[in-house]
C-alpha cells in the first residue's frame, strides 16, 4: 500500500510574526502620503467612515483596489483603517468589479496572511467573507488561489490548536483567529461552487464539510 507519512510538527518559529513584511511602506501609505488618494476620514459618532472625494464606482478599481489590499498590512491609523474601510466600500459599491481584479489581489491577501499579527489575519479574513458574500463568481474566483492562501490557514490552524488553555490577551486574540479561519473556511465553501471543497480538503485534510447532504 501507499507509505503514509506522519504528519511533521511546523517548524521552530513558523507561528511568529513575520516583522518583514510589516516593515517598508505599503501603496497605501505611500499614496496617501503623497495626497494622490481622493480620501479623508468623516468622523462619526459610532464608527469614522472615509469621505469619498470620487464617488467609489467612478473610481478605476484594477488601479485603486491592489493599493487598499496592500494596505491590509499596516498596524497604525489612519492606514489600517482606509485599508480595511476603503475595502469594504469598494466592494460594497461594485463588487463585480471586484471580480476583474481578483488575480491582482491574491499576492496582497497571502502578504497580509502571511504577517501571522492576529489583528491584520483577522481583518483579511474578514475581508474575504465579505467578498464571497457579495459575488459569487468571488467565492469561484478564489478556489484556483487556494494553493496561495490555504497554506498559512492550515499553520494558524495548527497554532490554534497547541496554545492550551492559557487565557491572557494574546491567547484569546489568537483563538479568535481559529475560529475565524474555520467561519472563513465555511464560507469559502458555501460560496465557492462544486470544486470549493475538495480543493480545500486537500489543503487542509483535517477540515469537515459544512454543507449538509
Amino acid at each position: 500500500g501507499a507509505l503514509r507519512v506522519a504528519p511533521q510538527p511546523p517548524k521552530a518559529g513558523a507561528f511568529k510574526v513575520r516583522e518583514d513584511l510589516l516593515r517598508g511602506g505599503t501603496l497605501l501609505r505611500r499614496f496617501y502620503d503623497r495626497g494622490d488618494l481622493p480620501i479623508s476620514v468623516r468622523h462619526c459618532p459610532s464608527e469614522n467612515e472615509i469621505s469619498w472625494r470620487v464617488p467609489c464606482d467612478k473610481l478605476d478599481y484594477h488601479y485603486y483596489l491592489p493599493i487598499f489590499f496592500d494596505g491590509l498590512r499596516e498596524r497604525t491609523d489612519p492606514y489600517a483603517f482606509f485599508a480595511r474601510r476603503g475595502i469594504l466600500d469598494l466592494i460594497q459599491a461594485g463588487p463585480r468589479r471586484v471580480v476583474a481584479v481578483l488575480p491582482q489581489l491574491i499576492v496582497f491577501i497571502k502578504n497580509a496572511l502571511n504577517t501571522r499579527e492576529p489583528s491584520i489575519v483577522g481583518t483579511t479574513l474578514k475581508v474575504i467573507q465579505t467578498m464571497v458574500k457579495a459575488d459569487d463568481r468571488l467565492g469561484q474566483g478564489l478556489v484556483p488561489y487556494y494553493r496561495q492562501i490555504l497554506p498559512i490557514f492550515n499553520l494558524l490552524k495548527c497554532r490554534n490548536k497547541s496554545t492550551g488553555d492559557a487565557i491572557d490577551y494574546a491567547q484569546k486574540k489568537r483563538a479568535n483567529v481559529g475560529d475565524l479561519i474555520n467561519e472563513t473556511l465555511e464560507m469559502l465553501e458555501m460560496f465557492g461552487g462544486p470544486d470549493a471543497y475538495i480543493n480545500i480538503k486537500y489543503m487542509i485534510p483535517t477540515y469537515e464539510s459544512c454543507m449538509v447532504v
